[in-house]
């Protein structure tokens, strides 16, 4: 039975935090949005407008919002992981795993099936080797980074909920002290290699801040207002003073990059946006009481991820089209392109929403529970999951073909590799637990 939007609208718990889902759906927005805005495409292929105009990269300090969404993953998972705990009369963790991850492997897998089918087609057909074709069958998987990240959090979710429970905010100091000490290994000692641990140790941390926020423990304004100050005073020390950019995204052909790996000045900057979301967090409220605003917050969340993997797509389709049509794409960031901006951007909106129109089942949550399953063979499918999308954003699907390899920390790994990992890791994590199905009440 199909559920309309105004009808979850009306049966929302008045327990339920609406802040969060709002966070959630304006932390990928914001991250659509940048992706059309930056992407710089010319005769010459694929560039990042930041690179092109180096003064905004300061503008980075506001829209890379990423952290906000780990932040919203770390309250969502202790809820969920909770709630498990609680109902569950055996072990848990095959059965939060399956059902937090079915959501989000469903609709991404169809997207990398969808996206190797087409490649090996153009490529099939003796295409995918011109500038602009093979820089988009290399871009169009790179936001996977994000998912592969989400999946370790999922992961680590219940060792790092247990440290939280024990320790509260010396579990974040903890790993917050690691990825500082990571960074004095790289950059003072030039230990090779060690500046990886710090994808885990860095947006980690910031997940960490999700479990203070599910106990109430950034309600009082006076924490989110340090945490924010911190953060920024932290952020602008290290950049200034330090070996870290002033981008908080990756930069083409940067020695450093804050991002990959993650620095600790992206910690400071994602600690200074979490402590400014959480001091709206009342207004926000407000807000959300009102049906109509509440109604459009629901509908967002139930396409946001489905939207997020196809974005892209509609952005290189929309420049496909231009020049399908003989349209001359105008030199990145000159009059006539700022001037084409809204016109790319309302068009790119547009075929998003068709693309999710298509996909967006993918996305439905579905009508089953999952009895006491085993959870090493979960662990071990969520690792494959995690390593395979993680690597297939690395190599993109420009080399199916040929061999193409990108190396995942000390892991060389090709495309169909990386594909074949990632459909297998689903697989375990799926038949980890069995199945039940449960009758829907309401």
């Amino acid at each position: 039975m199909t559920v309309s939007t105004r009808e979850l609208a009306a049966a929302t718990p008045p327990a339920r935090d609406r802040y969060v889902d709002l966070l959630r759906v304006a932390s990928l927005g914001t991250v659509i949005c940048g992706h059309w805005l930056m992407a710089a495409v010319s005769g010459d292929g694929i560039g990042n407008l930041l690179a092109v105009l180096p003064a905004l990269q300061v503008l980075t300090w506001g829209l890379q919002v990423m952290p906000v969404f780990f932040f919203v993953g770390g309250f969502s998972h202790a809820l969920s992981y909770r709630s498990v705990r609680r109902k569950a009369d055996g072990p848990v963790y095959a059965v939060f795993l399956r059902a937090r991850l079915r959501r989000l492997l469903r609709p991404t897998l169809v997207f990398v099936l969808v996206w190797t089918a087409f490649a090996l087609a153009v490529q099939l057909a003796g295409g995918g080797d011109g500038r602009l074709s093979g820089a988009a069958l290399r871009l169009v998987t790179q936001p996977l980074w994000f998912i592969g990240i989400y999946l370790a959090m999922v992961a680590f979710t219940p060792p790092l909920l247990r440290l939280h429970e024990r320790w509260g905010w010396g579990a974040f100091g903890l790993l917050a002290g690691a990825a500082a000490l990571v960074d004095v290994l790289r950059f003072a000692l030039g230990v090779p290699y060690v500046e990886f641990l710090n994808f885990g140790f860095v947006w980690l941390a910031v997940h960490q801040l999700g479990f203070l926020r599910a106990d109430g423990r950034l309600r009082r304004p006076r924490r989110p207002a340090g945490l924010a100050a911190a953060g920024l005073l932290g952020a602008v020390a290290l950049v200034a003073y330090g070996p870290y950019p002033l981008s908080m995204v990756g930069m083409p052909g940067e020695k450093v990059s804050n991002m990959a790996p993650p620095t600790l000045a992206l910690l400071c900057h994602g600690m200074w946006l979490v402590g400014a979301v959480e001091l709206l967090r009342r207004p926000a409220g407000r807000l959300l009481a009102r049906p109509r605003a509440w109604r459009a917050v629901v509908a967002a969340n139930g396409i946001a991820m489905t939207a997020f993997l196809w974005h892209l797509t509609a952005m290189l389709a929309v420049y496909a089209l231009q020049l399908g049509l003989g349209f001359a794409l105008p030199d990145p960031a000159s009059a006539a392109w700022w001037a084409q901006v809204p016109v790319r951007m309302v068009a790119a909106a547009a075929l998003t929403g068709v693309l999710v129109a298509a996909f967006r089942r993918f996305e439905a949550p579905g009508d089953s529970g999952a009895a006491p399953g085993r959870g090493p063979l979960a662990a071990a499918g969520i690792t494959l999951c995690l390593l395979g999308i993680l690597g297939l954003s690395m190599t993109g699907l420009g080399g199916l073909l040929h061999g193409h390899s990108a190396t995942l920390v000390a892991l060389p790994l090709t495309a169909p590799a990386a594909i074949g990992m990632a459909l297998g890791g689903w697989l375990l994590v799926e038949r980890s637990a069995a199945p039940r199905r449960v009758r829907l009440r309401g």
